[in-house]
């Protein structure tokens, strides 16, 4: 059975669910899920996992992400991006080189948050964005998140719409949304702002470079095999044969790491197991003297007993 994560890159205007939906038909079935929605509006690198590598998606959601945008200031619309009406001008001819690079110092480093009132996060099982299309006023609860860079690349004035374009990269932690990083340096230096442009090029390990488009993965679906995508995505235990069959059968083998080490391995971030052939076995999380499975794969045979399922993330990030 065909297992493995696919790096697409995502076309402008589709959602995620959009992409899950041909990658279904191109892999021919229905175990597609995704590690991190991209808004329609945003393109770039979206993570896709097919049958049973679809269970290491919950360990890629969480990973940082590297965005390339453009921020336009002097603007503010209802959906933090361009594909809102504008709600708000105000000339940003005034705001200088510096007041931006101080704005965007500010923004660096861990921050909380408030994610825009238009986003797929749930109120009261709900989604936000659909309670705002229904005329809600949605004020969303602020939650923490790390901008690791915030660099400018480019600052670009337009005197007579009274708009300053920055071209930015962001590499931030999972759950950030640009959007409102766009918004909040808007604000903060009296203008207002929203995003026009937004690339992802980055989710943890994979990278732009070895994303797909969809016409490209229709002549050849290249799929990264999972024994690849685990080594790059955890740290990694070569088991002999013995502890390879022990933890076939799900049992606990001596661990790789003394718990509470920096090197030892968790069950929210566990270290991947692999046989003598290369295959991949297990993750595994270290609990004293032992390390116990978290997911077991039977080596070699594309058979898994674990319980993982597919994951997806609602944040932008």
């Amino acid at each position: 059975m065909l297992s493995g994560l696919v790096i697409v890159d995502k076309p402008q205007g589709w959602t995620s669910h959009d992409v899950v939906g041909r990658m279904r038909r191109l892999a021919g079935t229905r175990k597609v899920g995704h590690a991190g929605t991209l808004d329609p509006m945003a393109t770039g690198v979206l993570v896709l996992g097919i049958n049973k590598a679809t269970r290491l998606l919950t360990y890629i959601v969480g990973t940082s992400k590297t965005y390339t945008a453009t921020i336009r200031l002097g603007q503010s619309t209802v959906t933090d991006d361009a594909e809102g009406e504008v709600t708000a001008t105000a000339s940003a001819a005034g705001v200088s080189e510096q007041e931006i690079y101080d704005g965007v110092a500010v923004l660096t480093g861990e921050l909380q948050q408030v994610p825009s009132s238009v986003s797929a996060i749930k109120v009261n099982g709900e989604r936000a964005y659909a309670r705002v299309r229904s005329g809600e006023d949605v004020k969303l609860a602020a939650r923490p998140v790390t901008i690791h860079r915030f660099d400018v690349h480019a600052i670009r004035r337009d005197a007579a719409a009274g708009v300053v374009d920055l071209d930015v990269t962001v590499e931030c932690s999972s759950g950030t949304y640009i959007r409102a990083l766009a918004r909040d340096l808007g604000n903060a230096l009296g203008v207002g702002g929203h995003l026009t442009a937004l690339r992802r090029t980055q989710v943890g390990p994979y990278t732009l470079d070895q994303a797909r488009t969809l016409e490209q993965l229709a002549e050849e679906l290249n799929v990264l095999d999972m024994s690849l995508a685990a080594r790059a995505l955890m740290p990694n235990r070569e088991l002999t044969a013995e502890e390879t069959a022990e933890i076939s059968f799900g049992r606990r083998i001596a661990s790789g790491t003394a718990p509470g080490t920096p090197g030892a391995a968790t069950t929210e971030h566990p270290a991947a197991g692999f046989a003598p052939d290369g295959s991949l076995v297990a993750l595994l999380a270290d609990a004293g003297s032992y390390a116990k499975p978290v997911l077991v794969f039977a080596p070699g045979t594309g058979t898994g007993n674990g319980n993982g399922a597919a994951a997806t993330a609602s944040a932008e990030a």
